[in-house]
C-alpha cells in the first residue's frame, strides 16, 4: 500500500461512507467531505490533497470534476450517466496537466470481468452462428439505464466484432444490434450478464456484486495507485499494469 493519503472525498451517501470506511481502515485521513448540501463551489474551497474521489450524481459530476481538477488536485470519479461531457473532461486536465480516472465500475472482480468480455468478443468475432445478448440488473434508485458498466461491456463487444455495430434496450431486430436487458428492482447492488448463443449451444458469463465494499475497496486501490501520476487513465491502465504485470 502507498503512504496514507489526504483525501477529499466528494458525495457521502452510500458509495461515499463505504469509500471513507474503506480508506479509513487503509491508515488514510478525510481532510474535506462534500455533500449534496454543501457541494465545493470554487477550486480555492477544495483543501489541499493528495486525492480527490468523486461519486455524487449525473447532474453534478462535471461540475465537480471542472473544480477538481482546476484545484489542481489528482480525481478519479464513478458517476455514471454523465459520458456526453467525459471528453471536455479529459481536454481539461491536459489542459492543466492534471490526474483523471473515469472507471464505470471500480470492483476489481468486474475489471477482470471487463478483461474476459473483451477476449470473449474477440473469440466469438470469428464465429457467425452466435447472438449476442447482455442483461444487468441495479436497485431501485439508480437512475442511468443501462448501467455506465453495461455500456462499457457493450462498447467492449462492439470494438471486438466486425458484425455489432450498436446497442439497443429494445429487443434487437437485427444481427449488428445488441440487444440490454434492464431490471431495476430491490436493493440489488449490480449483476450482469452476457449471453452468446446458437441453435446448438449457448456460452455465458455474468458478473454479480455482493456489497458496495467491493467497489469502494476499487476506488481506495486505484485513488493509491494514481497520486503520482500525470494524464487521463482507465481502470484498465491500472489492472494491466498491477494485476496483469
Amino acid at each position: 500500500m502507498n503512504k496514507s493519503l489526504k483525501i477529499v472525498l466528494m458525495g457521502y451517501g452510500k458509495m461515499g461512507k463505504a469509500i471513507e470506511n474503506i480508506a479509513l481502515s487503509r491508515g488514510h485521513k478525510m481532510v474535506q467531505v462534500f455533500s449534496s448540501k454543501s457541494p465545493a463551489t470554487s477550486p480555492d474551497a477544495i483543501p489541499a490533497a493528495d486525492i480527490i474521489i468523486e461519486f455524487t450524481r449525473p447532474e453534478t459530476a462535471y461540475k465537480n470534476l471542472e473544480l477538481s481538477i482546476k484545484s489542481g488536485t489528482p480525481v478519479i470519479t464513478g458517476t455514471t450517466g454523465w459520458l456526453e461531457r467525459l471528453n471536455e473532461i479529459e481536454i481539461l486536465c491536459a489542459e492543466r496537466d492534471g490526474t483523471f480516472l473515469y472507471s464505470s465500475n471500480f470492483s476489481i472482480g468486474m475489471n477482470v470481468f471487463f478483461e474476459i468480455n473483451q477476449l470473449l468478443a474477440r473469440l466469438m468475432n470469428k464465429t457467425g452462428d452466435y447472438r449476442a445478448s447482455m442483461e444487468e440488473r441495479h436497485h431501485i434508485q439508480k437512475k442511468d439505464k443501462p448501467s455506465g458498466t453495461a455500456v462499457t461491456l457493450a462498447q467492449q463487444i462492439i470494438n471486438e466484432s466486425s458484425r455489432i455495430s450498436n446497442w439497443t434496450l429494445e429487443q434487437g431486430q437485427t444481427n449488428t444490434e445488441l440487444p440490454i436487458k434492464v431490471v431495476r428492482e430491490g436493493d440489488i447492488k449490480g449483476f450482469h450478464s452476457i449471453e452468446y448463443r446458437s441453435d446448438i449451444d449457448r456460452i455465458r458469463i455474468e458478473h454479480e456484486a455482493f456489497s458496495r465494499e467491493g467497489f469502494a475497496m476499487g476506488a481506495v486501490m486505484v485513488a493509491e495507485w494514481i497520486v503520482n501520476k500525470k494524464g487521463v487513465f482507465r481502470m484498465e491502465d491500472y489492472v494491466r499494469e498491477v494485476l496483469l504485470h
